[in-house]
Formats: structure tokens, sequence, C-alpha cells
């Protein structure tokens, strides 16, 4: 969708002060991408030995304030919060002036996402998959639903902002066949090139592929949003 809008002889585009831009002056439309993985802000703290690595928990990331007049914001975040990519949760969650020594990683993406919430709510406006070739057709061998989402769900119900929560998992579940696996142009050190299938892609998905349905999705998502509320 955004290939298609920059084909417009009149787009731009720039890298600063989102990680990058896409504008069409003949769409009166802007598309900015911001790199905020765990929507909250990355911290540091002064140990004897130095710095060490923190996330806020009670405070969004910085760039907020970048995309605080947006009129359409997309979140994606839940891929990061795993205990491997938070230093298995020991002395990394921060609160206000406390560091908590250990805290479950389900718990601290509740935390964040009620601080994610909040800030929405006061800002508002009006594996192995290289031998894979077919969807799943079983929905017994699709991932249970997850608990993350269930986290999710919860903290959007209680939100007084009304947001529109496109849940394209189960949907993605079913395209085990269409990740990069091997095929992706990843930069392997020479002894893991020894041994491509160990270091393949099954987290991603493939453009194009699995994505431009997301797309299509996001794009009659919001044209029956501009419908109700009678735009154009």
């Amino acid at each position: 969708m955004l290939q298609v809008m920059t084909h417009d002889t009149t787009s731009s585009s720039e890298t600063e002060p989102s990680l990058s831009s896409k504008s069409s002056v003949d769409y009166n439309c802007t598309v900015e991408f911001f790199a905020s993985p765990f929507l909250v802000q990355e911290w540091e703290v002064t140990e004897k030995n130095g710095t060490k690595e923190t996330l806020r928990l009670d405070l969004v990331r910085k760039s907020s304030e970048q995309y605080r007049g947006a009129d359409i914001l997309v979140y994606n975040t839940g891929h990061w919060w795993t205990h491997e990519k938070t230093s298995k949760g020991e002395d990394y969650y921060k609160e206000g002036s406390n560091v908590h020594p250990k805290l479950d990683v389900d718990e601290t993406f509740r935390k964040a996402l009620t601080t994610w919430g909040r800030w929405v709510d006061k800002n508002r406006r009006a594996m192995e998959c290289d031998d894979e070739t077919e969807p799943i057709k079983n929905e017994t061998y699709l991932t249970p639903y997850m608990l993350k989402m269930e986290i999710l769900e919860t903290v959007l119900r209680r939100m007084k902002t009304l947001v529109t929560y496109l849940n394209i998992t189960r949907l993605t579940d079913y395209r085990k066949d269409a990740h990069p696996s091997i095929y992706r142009k990843q930069k392997l050190s020479a002894e893991e090139s020894k041994s491509p299938l160990l270091y393949q892609d099954c987290s991603h998905w493939c453009l194009p592929g699995v994505p431009d349905s997301w797309n299509e999705i996001l794009y009659a998502e919001i044209l029956v949003k501009l419908d109700q509320l009678g735009g154009s």
C-alpha cells in the first residue's frame, strides 16, 4: 500500500526525525515509522561498575511526542516481550526510582500496556520452516490463544478511548509456509554459514505475502471508519 502511494511523482522521503518517512503531496498523506519496540522508555541506571540498561514501565517512549498529532497510529510490540529480550526480568524493569529485582514478562507487559493506554487516553484527538509449502489446514495445530493478547484485550476494555484492535494473529497463524526461512538475506558468520538451517527466520513474514493481507484489512478498516464518520 505504501509502495503504491510512493509511486506518485510528487512524493518525498526523509529519515529524520522519525526512523523513516514517506509523504505524498497529491494524496495529502505522510506515513512515518518510529522504532519503539517496547512502547515504553528505555532507560539507564548508574551502578558501581558503570551504567545498566533498564526499561521504564511507567513512561512512554519519548518519540511519542512526535506522533501525538497523527490521524492514525498503528502499534506493534508483542514480539519483543520475551525473557530473552528483557534480561530474563532480572534488575531490568524500573518504575519511578525503583528497579525491580525480578518481574515476570507477562506482568511487565501488562504494566507497559497500561502506561501506553493512559497515554492514549490523555492524548486522544476527536524454528524450522524451510520445507513448509502449504498453510495449516487443521486448526488443532494452531498456536493456543496467547496470554499477551488476553492482557491487551483486558487493558483495552478498561480504557476510555475506543481503540480498534486489529487481531490478525489467528489469520496469520495458518501461514506457516510464508516465513523468509533460509531465504532471508542474513549476515551469517563463516561458522554459522556451515549450518544455515539453524539460523533461518521463522518469526517474520515474507514481503510480498502475508503482510499484504494485513495492509488490505487495515485499509478496509480505515475506509469503514471514515464512512461511519461521514468522511471521504
